[in-house]
């Protein structure tokens, strides 16, 4: 059991920092690779509707889910702060008071997303031609929401003491689940969009009834006891106030994109397709250094539970080098190899060359991206959490709105290329401004106990 947690609060920092981040890394990665099966199997099975509908779903799944994600965000900072400062109680209130809230969060996202998917995705200009798969593919995927809630929550406990390696284990099972039956509903069974999302409910279920089993086994205070689920009014408040903010900004950054994709979708269903799946393979290069982001968030926060100041620093610092390295070692082979990549999602070559467009103007970039998640969470880590809310709403929501609005509606400049230039400008802004806080607030940092 204790071999499977890590202690952030002593030791060598590089060794249990790469211990922590490499399998949420490989989580994250996994769980695109689950994703990219659906991409691929109606892309290659279904055609380019299909494809298109799947693909343009994403930030609007983003959006819906990102203030409940937020609250899983909050969950983990405020265990991982108890399990610092060793107030064993206090992590077992948070443990059910988590569970609980993810179940509520799971029945308000499926009644939200069941009920108005089809309403949205108009407001998103999404073609006639997608519309209708989008529409099916949202509603069966929503109306399961509730176990991605559960086992998200769930998964966020265990990170707070150490251990990313059991929900690594489960998310690989779950995947071999979701690619079978991705093959089984689609080819086999031929239900389209359909077949995909019941393919993801399914092996997401499976990932949540693995989750509250570890959970249920537990022995030390992360032990889960279905009787004595409840809502601590206490930890409950410490939850909302990380976990709102980082929610909130997540959703307002999910809602830039959906704009975003709204100004893609008037360039029609081949740029659509070329666009989503260009989105999926540079969703692998973010993950691979969002897993150090994450991996910075738990280390401030269980250092910040034990008073020790300086390891934060040291983490900090130590954290900005790694994504700097992966993202631009990553991004630079995608780029590189982007035709090939792209041709694994689909034939057309229209389609690859839309998709080309995307990842040389993101890929190439995507350390900045890195380096402000980084920073954001380092921050969120120490305590503040409405800070990087606000710096990230101004700095890469607002500035890319503005952008869209103002540079884009001028015709010399009415192109995908400016849509995209967008993204690294904003990553640039909100990184500057983050580390510009957190130097300011690491000077007054106080343990929150």
């Amino acid at each position: 059991m204790k071999t499977r947690e890590i202690n952030m609060t002593k030791g060598a920092i590089f060794p249990k920092l790469v211990a922590f981040s490499v399998p949420l890394v490989l989580s994250s990665v996994l769980q695109l690779f689950f994703n990219a099966a659906d991409i691929i199997v109606v892309g290659r099975f279904a055609g380019e509707a299909s494809l298109a509908a799947v693909g343009s779903t994403s930030s609007l799944i983003n959006l819906l889910t990102n203030l409940f994600i937020g609250l899983s965000i909050g969950t983990n900072v405020v265990a991982a702060n108890y399990y610092g400062a060793n107030h064993k109680k206090n992590v077992s209130h948070t443990v059910h008071t988590a569970m609980l809230l993810s179940v509520y969060s799971g029945v308000l996202l499926s009644v939200v997303g069941v009920f108005g998917a089809k309403y949205i995705l108009r407001a998103m200009q999404a073609p006639e031609e997608v519309l209708t798969l989008a529409t099916s593919y949202l509603k069966v995927y929503f109306g399961g929401i509730t176990a991605t809630m559960i086992y998200n929550f769930g998964s966020a406990l265990l990170r707070s003491k150490g251990d990313t390696q059991r929900p690594l284990v489960i998310l690989f099972l779950a995947g071999v689940i979701n690619v079978i039956l991705n093959l089984f509903f689609v080819v086999a069974l031929k239900m389209n969009v359909k077949g995909v999302a019941l393919a993801t409910v399914i092996s997401q279920s499976v990932a949540a009834i693995l989750i509250v089993r570890i959970l249920v086994t537990e022995n030390d205070d992360f032990h889960l006891s279905v009787r004595d689920l409840s809502m601590n009014r206490d930890i409950f408040i410490r939850i909302i106030k990380i976990g709102i903010p980082a929610g909130f900004q997540g959703m307002m950054f999910s809602f830039s994109n959906v704009i975003i994709q709204s100004t893609i979708n008037t360039f029609g269903s081949i740029v659509i397709a070329g666009n989503s799946a260009g989105i999926n393979i540079e969703g692998f290069v973010y993950t691979s250094m969002n897993g150090f982001s994450q991996g910075t968030l738990t280390f401030c926060s269980q250092n910040l539970g034990s008073g020790n100041k300086e390891r934060i620093k040291k983490a900090v610092v130590l954290s900005q080098l790694i994504v700097i390295l992966v993202g631009s070692a990553l991004g630079g082979a995608v780029v590189l190899f982007s035709h090939s990549l792209l041709s694994i999602f689909s034939s057309n070559e229209d389609v690859i060359q839309a998709g080309m467009l995307r990842l040389k103007f993101v890929c190439s970039t995507y350390a900045l991206c890195g380096m402000m998640d980084c920073m954001g969470n380092a921050v969120r880590g120490i305590g503040h959490s409405m800070l990087p809310m606000i710096t990230t709403l101004l700095g890469a929501c607002g500035l890319r709105l503005l952008w869209i609005a103002v540079l884009f509606q001028i015709p010399a400049y009415h192109s995908l290329h400016t849509i995209f230039f967008g993204y690294p400008l904003s990553w640039l802004v909100t990184w500057i401004a983050h580390t510009l806080a957190f130097v300011i607030l690491f000077r007054r940092i106080k343990p929150v106990l």
